[in-house]
């Protein structure tokens, strides 16, 4: 007598052929975002030149400290409060590393940007904010890329201050 509670032995392989042959969905789904990802990562790199009268490390770090309200939004946009509160206090400590680099070391710039990197890393694996599925990908390349171009700066013998 057959047990009524295992699953048909047809269904079970046709879901394991499906699963097995078909792509995931994310790589399709994230391949623009990421692109995009680069164009915007080597504008944002650029852009001590358009506040020339800015030190290089004040204009990096603006622009670290404006991902900020982004992801505080989408926390709010999620609408729970546990993702309100862990947002938040992730982009406050993005504004501290941020203000600390102005003054400080510009490899606080590359450490926050590639952690940030790594921060969206997490949030697309986990999903820990409701409906960002393109974002995270997105700005994980182009705090990479803007780190990536930091660090060969630094190397280089830029200044920062």
């Amino acid at each position: 007598m057959a047990d009524a509670y295992a699953p048909p032995t047809k269904v079970r392989h046709a879901m394991d052929y499906q699963t097995a042959v078909a792509p995931p969905a994310s790589r399709p789904a994230t391949r623009a975002p990421m692109l995009a990802g680069i164009a915007v990562g080597l504008l944002q790199a650029a852009t001590p030149l358009v506040f020339w009268w800015l030190d290089s490390a004040t204009v990096y770090a603006l622009g670290l400290v404006v991902i900020a309200p982004i992801y505080i939004g989408f926390a709010v946009a999620d609408g729970r409060p546990k993702i309100i509160a862990a947002e938040s206090t992730v982009a406050f400590a993005f504004v501290v590393v941020a203000a600390a680099a102005i003054t400080g070391s510009p490899w606080l710039l590359v450490a926050g940007l590639a952690g940030h990197g790594l921060k969206d890393l997490w949030q697309h694996r986990t999903h820990f904010v409701a409906n960002t599925r393109w974002w995270p990908p997105f700005c994980m390349v182009v705090d990479w890329v803007v780190a990536a171009i930091i660090a060969l700066e630094i190397a280089a013998g830029a200044s920062f201050g």
